[in-house]
């Protein structure tokens, strides 16, 4: 295998649209790091070149960890789990499939977990169950080059904007606590109060309403205000069985709530400053940067001043105020961007010993190969997307009939997934 001085930087990130901030956080550490980087979608397969090659430093985004199975299939797993380079993890919706999380870091020998844990709860989760040594405090994404262009271009003047109150969320399941539920209270409680108010709003809690891709940025740009919530969830299931249980049973046990605290600022927040958005929300922490009546309007949790807080929201002084406060503070400052992120992230790369001295002639050939290899995986995949989405007489007939077939397999191998994590903890596994 050749040695390749640099960062090989592992993600997920299907071909169809899908949230802005991740391919923001993943392009960063190209755009920004004093290290070379190459990044490689799991999405695509692995890549035939990567197999020859090992890089002196693997990073797993965040990307590859929102759901079980984990978006690793075996031939990355064993990629990694052999390499012998600096490994470093960045996690986040860590509040489940926490043991495989932990067998993950464990198995793969991970150097650095970039967590969204605040350090008080470092020793409840990743130091009482997995061996990391190090373990660095982060925020869910920052202020991108690209947020800030795209607000100079896309924001109008407060009087041209068509909405008065926009917001889109998912709804989450019990399981994830009252926090995590508070994402859709807020939209629906704020829009029964507000029905008669005159404000024009466009509030939606459902998978048809969101939206992805420059359509988000255009919507951010009609908002005069927004709603929004801390980002995360008060059931933190370390031991996975919260999930379990309400999936077995349709309740959420007991003694659960607010057992570790795990909320933090959004790259909603960041956005709604960069556009010069009024934010009304839940009042709560937000990683210490957010302060209420100064970068946004704070509503109760039991909306006792709601009237207040819409009075308020009335006035275009006031508007004003709070959202310069916010840009100033959180864009024009410059303390929260993916630069000086990426730049803490080489410092400590460089404290582990590693430096960035990658040769350039191998390193073109490493961008080469994998290059290649990208680009035959994304035309196999859209031409196969292309077959099976061709329309035919009675394709949805077929198609009603075969859905749920897949989706039973689909689900079926989660579970077997699972059942050999299980397995593998026990000391049953041949793995």
């Amino acid at each position: 295998m050749r040695k390749v001085d640099g960062i090989l930087l592992l993600y997920d990130h299907p071909l169809e649209p899908n949230a802005p901030t991740i391919m923001e956080h993943v392009d960063a550490f190209a755009q920004h790091s004093r290290f070379d980087v190459w990044s490689v979608n799991t999405a695509l397969g692995f890549p035939k070149s990567l197999g020859e090659l090992d890089f002196s430093v693997v990073v797993l985004h965040y990307s590859l960890f929102g759901w079980y199975p984990f978006k690793l299939d075996d031939w990355f797993e064993r990629y990694v789990e052999r390499s012998d380079a600096y490994k470093v993890a960045f996690f986040q919706d860590e509040y489940q499939f926490c043991r495989p999380r932990f067998d993950l870091v464990d198995r793969f020998g991970v150097d650095c977990v970039y967590t969204l844990l605040e350090p008080e709860w470092w020793d409840d989760v990743y130091r009482k169950h997995t061996s990391v040594p190090k373990l660095v405090y982060t925020i869910p994404g920052y202020v991108s080059e690209e947020l800030v262009a795209l607000s100079e271009r896309l924001a109008k003047p407060d009087a041209e904007r068509t909405v008065d109150v926009g917001y889109r969320t998912r709804t989450l399941p019990p399981y994830v606590g009252k926090g995590g539920l508070e994402k859709v209270e807020i939209a629906l409680r704020f829009r029964e109060l507000a029905r008669e108010s005159g404000l024009v709003l466009d509030i939606g809690v459902d998978e048809a309403s969101r939206i992805y891709g420059g359509a988000w940025f255009e919507f951010v740009a009609s908002c005069r205000g927004v709603l929004g919530t801390e980002a995360g969830v008060s059931i933190f299931d370390v031991d996975d069985v919260v999930r379990e249980e309400w999936e077995r049973t349709g309740e959420v046990p007991a003694g659960y709530e607010d057992n570790i605290f795990y909320r933090t600022i959004s790259p909603r927040h960041f956005e709604a400053a960069a556009f010069r958005v009024c934010q009304i929300l839940f009042e709560g922490r937000f990683s210490g940067i957010l302060q209420p009546d100064v970068h946004y309007l704070p509503l109760k949790k039991d909306f006792s001043n709601f009237d207040d807080v819409l009075r308020r929201f009335r006035d275009p002084s006031v508007r004003r105020e709070l959202t310069d406060n916010a840009r100033r503070d959180l864009i024009a400052s410059g303390r929260y961007t993916y630069e000086g992120f990426v730049r803490s992230f080489d410092e400590e790369l460089l404290a582990a010993g590693l430096r960035p001295q990658a040769d350039a002639s191998l390193a073109a050939a490493v961008t080469a190969g994998l290059e290649r290899d990208r680009r035959q995986q994304e035309a196999k995949i859209r031409l196969r997307s292309a077959t099976l989405g061709r329309q035919f007489p009675g394709r949805e007939p077929v198609a009603r009939a075969v859905r749920p077939v897949l989706n039973r397999a689909r689900g079926a191998y989660r579970r077997w997934r699972y059942r050999r994590f299980e397995r593998a903890v026990a000391g049953g596994s041949d793995r």
